[in-house]
């Protein structure tokens, strides 16, 4: 086989390994800048926000405080969002950049094994939404707001919507 061949076989398999993933029930396991283990399980019956941004991402900054006003507002009854971070090669730069946002929400830096066990981001921001059940019910590409989720909260489905 040529080399072509055989880099896009494997990029093949790796995309639909990321969607058979996150079309599944998921049972993720990631740890935060904090060194805190975050499991989807620990989070029955509340919703899962998992939101992919990067730094240098002008939507994922622009939808950053939407998310902060949700958990804030949220996160002691129905809502618990995780930041996924892929700036990863610096951790202090995260870190400050989430100090300098007042990020509330943990924040966990992506890497393989992350994208193993959640699914792709093939734009920045992308965004998960598991139900009360852990059930991925939503896929959004693209800048979320506050309100957006909420809608996703009142009225999403058991099936995956992307």
């Amino acid at each position: 086989m040529k080399l072509r061949n055989i880099l896009y076989l494997t990029w093949l398999l790796c995309l639909l390994a990321g969607h058979a993933v996150a079309d599944s029930k998921a049972q993720f396991a990631v740890t935060d800048i904090a060194g805190k283990l975050h499991k989807l399980a620990d989070y029955q019956g509340k919703w899962v926000i998992v939101n992919y941004w990067a730094t240098w991402c002008p939507p994922c900054l622009e939808e950053m405080p939407e998310l902060v006003a949700l958990y804030d507002a949220r996160k002691n009854q129905d809502v618990m969002v995780i930041g996924i971070a892929f700036d990863a090669d610096d951790q202090a730069a995260v870190v400050k950049f989430a100090d300098d946002m007042l990020v509330s929400y943990p924040i966990v830096l992506g890497d393989a094994s992350v994208i193993a066990q959640i699914g792709q981001a093939e734009v920045l921001p992308t965004t998960y939404f598991y139900n009360p059940r852990g059930e991925l019910v939503k896929i959004k590409r693209g800048l979320v707001t506050k309100r957006y989720i909420e809608s996703v909260i009142t009225t999403a489905s058991p099936a995956v919507k992307r």
